[in-house]
């Protein structure tokens, strides 16, 4: 289906995310850092990124603008336990195509996924 990179320092979120994607048939790869994320991204140019916010070294939001700098197009669906509207709002204004909350949802997550991909093949030819 589709080459997913998630970026979080947790590995428990990373194996989480992993164990809901690989059985719907994605190919994931993962980053524990901001700048592994970006140099990962570089490498590989997968079609989705799951991006936590909150990450030792280089904050989720900085990532995501560097990605959207390397990107414009790139999907980038981020993952915070933090709820706040504000903070909802601000990676949305800064280029995050979707937004989840963690603890995750298998449901969610996979809804979350299917429509930022959607959403990146529907604007290209």
């Amino acid at each position: 289906m589709a080459s997913i990179l998630i970026v979080d320092d947790s590995g428990m979120s990373r194996r989480t995310l992993r164990k809901i994607l690989e059985p719907a048939g994605h190919q994931v790869t993962e980053a524990s850092d901001g700048m592994s994320a970006l140099e990962q991204f570089f490498v590989e140019r997968p079609n989705l990124v799951l991006l936590d916010l909150t990450m030792s070294g280089m904050y989720g939001i900085d990532v995501l603008k560097k990605l959207k700098e390397i990107d414009p197009e790139i999907r980038v669906v981020v993952a915070s336990a933090d709820i706040q509207a504000s903070t909802r709002a601000m990676v949305e204004e800064a280029g995050a195509t979707a937004f989840i909350n963690k603890p995750f949802d298998v449901d969610r997550v996979l809804k979350a996924v299917s429509a930022a991909l959607k959403e990146n093949t529907s604007g290209t030819e």
